[in-house]
C-alpha cells in the first residue's frame, strides 16, 4: 500500500525570492564565492552617489568582474529605498573630507533644475557630486569587506545543503 502524499508547504515570500534564485545560481555552476562576491559588490555600486547611474554601474561592474547580473540588478533595485539617504550622508562626507562648508541639498530643487538647466545645475552641484563620489569610493572597499566576508560562510553552507539534499533525492531516486 502507497503512502498518500503531503502536499508541500507553502513556501515563503523570503523563500520564493531570496532563497530560491540564490540556491538556482548555485544549481547553475555559480560559486558561493561568487556570489558573495556579486551581493557585496553590487550593494557598493547600488549605493553609488549619482542618480542614475546605479544600474549602469552595476551592469559594468558584473560585467568586467564576471559577477551575476540578475542577482546584482535586483540588488540594486532592492536597495533604492535606501539610496537618498546614502547620497545625503555621503555628501555630508564629502564635506567633511574636502573641508568645505555645508551645502543645503534639496532633491527635488537639484531634479528641477538638471532638466531645465543642466549646465547650471553642474555648475552649482558638479563639485558637490564630486566630493560625494570621493566619499563613496573612500568607504566601498570597507563596505565590500563588511559584506563579503559574512556572506561567504553563508553562501558556502547554503551551497552544502543544496549539494546534500541533492544528494538525498539522488538516491532516493535510485532506490
Amino acid at each position: 500500500m502507497t503512502q498518500p502524499e503531503v502536499a508541500p508547504a507553502k513556501r515563503t515570500f523570503w523563500q520564493r525570492r531570496i532563497v530560491d534564485p540564490v540556491v538556482a545560481q548555485l544549481t547553475q555552476g555559480i560559486t558561493p564565492e561568487k556570489i558573495a562576491l556579486t551581493v557585496a559588490v553590487g550593494g557598493a555600486c547600488a549605493l553609488f552617489p549619482i542618480f542614475g547611474l546605479t544600474t549602469l554601474l552595476c551592469f559594468l561592474v558584473a560585467l568586467v568582474l564576471r559577477l551575476n547580473q540578475p542577482i546584482i540588478q535586483l540588488l540594486n533595485q532592492a536597495l533604492w529605498p535606501v539610496h537618498l539617504p546614502v547620497i545625503l550622508w555621503l555628501v555630508r562626507l564629502g564635506e567633511i573630507v574636502f573641508g568645505v562648508p555645508h551645502q543645503r541639498f534639496r532633491p527635488r530643487e537639484m531634479y528641477h533644475l538638471f532638466w531645465e538647466d543642466t549646465g547650471l545645475f553642474f555648475e552649482k552641484f558638479g563639485t558637490t557630486a564630486l566630493h560625494a563620489i570621493v566619499a563613496w569610493a573612500l568607504l566601498a572597499p570597507f563596505f565590500i569587506a563588511l559584506c563579503y566576508y559574512p556572506l561567504l560562510p553563508l553562501m558556502r553552507a547554503i551551497d552544502r545543503i543544496h549539494r546534500e539534499q541533492k544528494a538525498k533525492h539522488s538516491a532516493a531516486l535510485q532506490r
